[in-house]
């Protein structure tokens, strides 16, 4: 007898981070990062250890404004190319949301690779924003074959990248970014300057920006002067606008 496949596992959504509101008036889904390719199951301690943090800031911002935040656990580890299996699971994990809580407005937030599939997935009309943070994507980010962009189109954008990041390149999100700005203003893109791909020696700074994005774009809260000034400012400003030390401290 030949040996069998391992059945796939279907994606999912984990717990709701921190108590779920009594009523639900917005969503985020957080989507870790991934491989380029990999068809291993995805551990849910090492999925969600890249998002956890980051999604324990936005529930504790958002909590009494009605915030539900989840990890989308995925099928696989791997983007795998033009099956985009990630891309694939950020929209199940929207339409999810969705059939859980009715008519309320989602926030897709990914890091890595995860940041490549909130960008794809953000065509789902239940989708009004994106958080990429440290986005990967693909080398052959060109003319020919560029990432798409027209599904941003009427949703909130938000890329963050450090300067210093050896293992995605911040140049091509910039690149998209550049793209995305033309065919929407609802674009902007910081830059962590000396931070890696990580974003760790600013990650007080990074998370407090991902809240006060997140908590504009869904419950139409006051944005902060730097993300108001970033969307404004036609490019490359409003592209390469830089995220400075302490951001986020005297609005907590």
């Amino acid at each position: 007898m030949g040996q069998q496949a391992t059945p796939v596992r279907p994606p999912r959504l984990g717990r709701t981070l921190g108590p779920e509101p009594t009523a639900v008036s917005g969503v985020v889904l957080l989507l870790p990062g991934g491989d380029e390719v990999s068809h291993r199951r995805p551990s849910p301690v090492w999925a969600a250890a890249s998002v956890r943090v980051l999604g324990r800031r936005l529930a504790g911002a958002g909590r009494a404004a009605g915030l539900a935040t989840h990890v989308v656990h995925y099928r696989y580890r791997g983007w795998n190319g033009s099956a985009a299996h990630l891309a694939q699971d950020a929209t199940w994990a929207t339409e999810e949301a969705v059939r859980r809580y009715g008519d309320v407005p989602v926030c897709l937030a990914g890091v890595d690779m995860g940041g490549r599939a909130a960008l794809h997935a953000a065509g789902h009309e239940a989708v009004n924003s994106v958080v990429a943070l440290a986005p990967w994507l693909p080398e052959e980010d060109v003319a020919a074959s560029p990432e798409p962009v027209r599904q941003l189109a009427g949703r909130r954008v938000l890329i963050v990248h450090g300067t210093n990041d050896e293992r995605t390149d911040p140049e091509l999100s910039f690149r998209l970014a550049e793209r995305a700005k033309k065919a929407n203003r609802e674009v902007c893109r910081f830059e962590v300057h000396s931070d890696g791909h990580g974003l760790h020696q600013h990650r007080d700074e990074v998370h407090a920006l991902a809240a006060d994005f997140v908590m504009g774009a869904l419950f139409g809260r006051a944005l902060s002067r730097p993300v108001r000034d970033a969307l404004a400012a036609p490019p490359p400003l409003g592209l390469r606008m830089p995220l400075a030390s302490g951001f986020g401290r005297g609005r907590r």
